[in-house]
């Protein structure tokens, strides 16, 4: 953004204000908030925000007029909501604007021309396009959140109009970036549920030499623990079946890695069952068993907090346990205290994870509020959001926009 001036211009800027709904109102306006820096970077500029909430089918699934109240309490400036994206109501109201107005179109979702198939190209065909870029300057996209999705309000504008990167979305780049190119010792800490992204993200990151160390908790640890012919139960074995469309093929690359990687990878010692509702640590020789395994184990939190300790660099994603239970979130607890250090630079990312630093109050040197998008960073995969900004820069250092 640093490289133009918007003095005057109109632009058109995807911003991910995405947010928990109660009762018809915004519960948690984080996102809305994080929106705000490059919104105040365009001073006077003409800003058309796109933007989503929830997606077809979901209870939450709503306009964006509340967001644009919530938005404009934030900015303590006016930002008029459009009950439209790209209809006549939509132009007249860009082709009207005065500078230093904000302007917030319809959920882009509401319109099957953000969530067609197509490559970039046919969807810059598209009328939401061809409508709205003859109006604007500019394209800033600021969502990395959803930036590892080919969608209209993310791929196809950089094909007609210069796009630049916006504020929020340049300091995850640059941030997840410095956690793939980090300080020694590196250590990725993974856990939670979704086995197939971390083990995305540990093959990416063990296959570069990015992390000295994997260290597992949550779900992930108990996948590790089969992959090393630990038998952790049928209830365990079954809740890891349940939870993956592709079983068998996870594990054979949890084995193949624990393999080649027998020195770095840690699985636990230990686990913490519950028995009753109440927390009862084992050791793993004391597996199997029917009763679910809901933490990870003490011996295992303390040798974990010791590797971490000792660390440069942190990727941490997925909480060690179910934190949401009280007798079970010791190990998430202790672990994400340690990552928080402030000789660490540590990069969390993950909706579970973010809750529970929240939750204790802990705050680490980059939280990414990118979801998917993170894991999909660290795992090594091309972003489309911002494969096409790249594919932009090229046409418009050739000139192409000004044709």
């Amino acid at each position: 953004m640093d490289d133009f001036s918007f003095e005057n211009k109109t632009v058109l800027v995807r911003i991910d204000i995405n947010s928990p709904i109660k009762d018809g109102k915004i519960a948690d306006d984080t996102r809305i908030k994080a929106s705000v820096e490059t919104i105040k970077d365009l001073g006077d500029a003409k800003i058309v925000l796109l933007a989503h909430q929830s997606r077809p089918g979901k209870k939450d699934f709503t306009t964006l007029e509340e967001h644009s109240k919530v938005m404009g309490n934030i900015l303590g400036k006016n930002v008029k909501y459009v009950n439209d994206l790209f209809g006549e109501k939509t132009v007249n109201a860009i082709k009207n604007m005065k500078k230093d107005e904000i302007l917030m179109l319809e959920n882009v979702r509401f319109y099957d021309d953000e969530l067609l198939k197509k490559p970039a190209e046919e969807l810059a065909k598209t009328d939401f396009v061809k409508n709205l870029s003859p109006l604007a300057d500019y394209y800033i996209n600021d969502a990395f959140s959803v930036s590892h999705r080919s969608q209209t309000s993310v791929v196809a504008f950089p094909e007609m109009l210069p796009g630049i990167v916006g504020s929020g979305m340049e300091k995850e780049i640059k941030m997840l970036g410095r956690a793939l190119n980090p300080e020694h010792p590196s250590i990725a800490v993974l856990g939670g549920a979704k086995i197939d992204d971390s083990i995305d993200v540990m093959k990416n990151m063990l296959e570069k030499g990015i992390v000295d160390r994997v260290l597992t908790t949550g779900v992930v640890a108990n996948m590790f623990l089969l992959a090393n012919n630990i038998d952790i139960g049928k209830t365990n074995t079954d809740f890891i079946k349940n939870s993956l469309k592709e079983y068998e093929r996870i594990l054979g690359v949890s084995k193949e890695l624990s393999e080649k990687y027998r020195n770095k990878i840690e699985f636990p010692d230990d686990v913490a069952l519950k028995d009753n509702e109440k927390r009862k640590d084992v050791p793993i020789s004391g597996l199997p068993s029917e009763k679910p395994i809901f933490d990870i184990g003490k011996t295992t939190i303390n040798n974990y907090t010791g590797l971490i300790k000792n660390a440069k660099t942190i990727v941490l994603n997925g909480p060690a346990g179910v934190f949401e239970e009280q007798n079970f979130d010791l190990g998430t607890k202790k672990i994400f205290n340690a990552v928080s250090s402030e000789n660490i630079f540590s990069v969390v990312g993950g909706g579970d994870t973010l809750r529970a630093m929240n939750k204790y109050g802990l705050k680490a040197k980059h939280m990414s509020t990118g979801g998917g998008a993170c894991i999909n960073f660290l795992a090594g995969r091309k972003m489309p959001g911002i494969e096409a900004l790249k594919k932009s820069k090229i046409k418009y250092e050739e000139g192409y926009y000004n044709k």
